[in-house]
């Protein structure tokens, strides 16, 4: 929750009629964003239907959508088009940039949060392992490689635009046992572990451990795991 509720505190001078969450999972911070702007029509859409079942249980007060980000287009212009931690799930960024760019108002705002751990071990371990080993086609294919472009890119094709671009690293204090792999499996691996059968499941879990643990060591209990993420909020200029 708290790169998304430090993405909306970012958002200021802005008071939207229309409010989209895209990626919405489970409603937690649509819920936060019509609190924000308790007048707005406020909308989530995220592509598991379960998750939009959750949300529209726990939070009736939105409309909830099942739908994939790539295929959204809205009835007419949005006032803020958020999205938290979704975005580097979706292909051709150039393309998608430049299409949420068009669907905003005038005086609206496109504000958006990405994981930008790319170049961390938490990424590079289980790439290493895939690529260098002997693993299905398919679990190689399913890793999620790096889709976060250069933040001049995103300038450019969010233009004419006043752009408003950052960089946070979250140092998260973990404990447990194998605590970054039980962090790591909970998105960015569970699709590779879903392609691989019992037996590479177990060798593939096992090397990541062994990679983890070399990585980011355990002190006393507590393993210290800094993860990057990249914040962007644009206002049509």
């Amino acid at each position: 929750m708290r790169p998304g509720a430090e993405l909306i505190a970012r958002i200021a001078d802005l008071e939207p009629r229309t409010v989209v969450d895209l990626g919405s999972g489970s409603g937690e911070l649509t819920a936060l964003l019509a609190s924000r702007w308790p007048e707005a029509d406020v909308t989530g859409v995220d592509s598991s239907r379960e998750m939009v079942e959750k949300a529209r249980g726990s939070h009736p007060g939105a409309e909830w959508v099942v739908g994939d980000i790539e295929d959204w287009a809205p009835p007419g212009p949005v006032d803020l088009i958020f999205s938290n931690a979704a975005l580097h799930w979706v292909d051709d960024h150039h393309k998608l940039f430049r299409g949420l760019r068009s669907h905003l108002s005038s005086q609206g705002a496109l504000a958006v949060q990405m994981p930008d751990n790319w170049r961390a071990p938490t990424h590079r371990v289980p790439a290493d392992i895939l690529d260098e080993g002997d693993w299905p086609e398919a679990a190689r294919r399913a890793l999620l490689r790096d889709r976060v472009c250069r933040v001049d890119d995103y300038r450019e094709w969010l233009q004419p635009a006043e752009v408003d671009v950052w960089r946070t690293t979250y140092h998260h204090t973990l404990t447990g046992d194998d605590p970054v792999w039980a962090w790591v499996t909970g998105s960015l691996l569970r699709p590779v572990l879903a392609a691989l059968d019992d037996d590479d499941s177990d060798r593939f879990e096992a090397e990541c451990k062994s990679g983890y643990a070399a990585a980011y060591p355990t002190r006393d209990g507590v393993t210290t795991l800094p993860f990057s993420r990249l914040f962007l909020v644009a206002r049509p200029g």
